[in-house]
């Protein structure tokens, strides 16, 4: 039997259409290999065939070879078929693509990430989420204190929780505290806990988050804005692990594994007199960077599929984007990273519910593109020579007028070539789906 490649490859057996179509998202999602013909390939190192029905010839061609095949139902046999979840119906979009990779354990690009689970958290398929992945399972289980660095909305908290889901302190709590946005008088009580009558309004006893998370993990979010003085009494707790209740002087224990967290960099706060250099070298045993959002386009499918599914158990909806618009996300810069997509997600799903989001759908300032593509060349099958073109009034003529009508009876014979259906009249006139929209529009067709 021939071993699995390292490049997955696809076959694909279906109308020209449809095969580009699919090509097209194949690409975009991830490193395939795809042949369109039996010609000069092994059945045996396919790694899934799509088909809109097998020939003859391809029926041979495989013969009892067992390889996953995707079904590329027409719309009206969506719902007719078995084995549904290796299907796609002919008016699929990326994200339909996407969910097929996934049942065939090729979204992650590694099987082992998909046994793990809910355990493992980080999503994507890029280079630099790969590394962060390989680091984090190395280190996961190890009593040392770790560091992630990275841009606000990255995802720091989610490679904390990974950390601690791979570890063995996994059933024990993980209590996360954001260090800036407490204030600064009332950190070493939610830190520490306090006793009763330690300072005006502790009108009862509190354990603080290091009883808390005692046997698990105690995530120091946003490390770099925590006060001096609260650093040494950290650094402390670090070093012995120990503490005490603000109003009491019993010695607690603190065994808990701790994550820190910050968007600052330390070195440089070290240096203006804002961070402790002792403190830094205690949290900075074992670093991890997590990547902006713009580092890794490659992973914005995969995270609009999660972002989509975690919205969607939320009772917010199913969000549907189109291929232009994920091509559009995709060229965004996402200033605001993991939490900017997140919050747009949401509001496209509020605005859309239950529908397919196009690129003009998009608020203005996600749109990209548009201006800069340009139709296939098409050949008009029964286009006039060109010496049969109109020639030039000798007494003159409103070309403009005469152009738009011309693109009035054009478009107005393709819709009702195509029953109505934009994208189809669309791909007829060489035009994208919003172009055509907006055309129609002008017109008062």
């Amino acid at each position: 039997m021939a071993s699995a490649p390292t490049i997955p490859i696809f076959a694909i057996f279906a109308p020209d259409s449809l095969s580009m179509r699919l090509q097209t998202i194949l690409l975009s999602l991830g490193d395939y290999r795809i042949y369109t013909d039996c010609a000069g390939l092994n059945p045996g190192d396919c790694t899934a065939i799509f088909s809109s029905g097998l020939s003859v010839e391809q029926a041979q061609w495989l013969g009892q070879a067992t390889i996953p095949l995707v079904d590329l139902r027409s719309k009206a046999d969506a719902h007719s078929k078995p084995n549904a979840e290796l299907s796609l119906s002919s008016d699929f979009y990326y994200q339909d693509v996407l969910e097929v990779l996934y049942r065939l354990q090729l979204g992650q690009a590694q099987t082992q990430i998909e046994a793990a689970g809910d355990k493992q958290r980080l999503v994507g398929v890029s280079p630099a989420v790969k590394e962060l992945r390989r680091l984090s399972a190395q280190v996961a289980d190890k009593a040392v204190t770790v560091l992630i660095t990275g841009p606000s909305g990255a995802g720091k908290e989610v490679v904390a929780r990974s950390l601690h889901d791979l570890s063995s302190r996994r059933d024990a709590p993980f209590v996360p505290i954001n260090c800036g946005a407490i204030p600064r008088e009332l950190l070493e009580s939610e830190l520490f806990g306090h006793e009763r009558g330690a300072f005006t309004g502790a009108i009862s006893s509190r354990a603080g988050r290091f009883e808390l998370a005692e046997g698990g993990t105690l995530f120091l979010d946003e490390i770099g804005d925590m006060p001096l003085e609260m650093q040494v009494k950290i650094l402390r707790v670090i070093q012995e692990r120990k503490f005490e209740r603000v109003g009491s002087d019993k010695t607690r224990s603190a065994d808990v594994r701790i994550i820190a967290a910050t968007h600052r960099n330390l070195e440089e706060m070290i240096n203006a007199g804002q961070f402790r250099e002792d403190l830094y070298y205690r949290i900075n045993v074992f670093p991890l960077r997590v990547p902006a959002l713009a580092e890794r386009p490659d992973d914005i499918g995969h995270l609009i599929r999660a972002l989509s599914k975690q919205i969607e158990s939320e009772g917010l909806g199913q969000l549907r984007l189109a291929d232009s618009a994920l091509r559009s996300l995709c060229s965004h810069s996402w200033p605001g990273n993991i939490r900017e997509l997140a919050n747009l997600l949401e509001r496209l799903v509020i605005m859309y519910p239950d529908s397919v989001v196009g690129l003009t759908d998009l608020p203005e300032n996600y749109r990209y593109g548009e201006s800069d593509w340009q139709p296939a060349p098409l050949v008009a099958q029964d286009a006039a020579p060109a010496g049969e073109l109109p020639a030039l009034p000798t007494d003159g003529i409103d070309m403009k007028a005469y152009i738009q009508n011309l693109e009035r009876e054009w478009i107005s014979q393709a819709l009702a070539s195509h029953a109505g259906v934009m994208s189809k009249a669309a791909a007829h006139l060489g035009l994208r789906r919003t172009t055509l929209i907006e055309k129609v529009r002008k017109l008062g067709l």
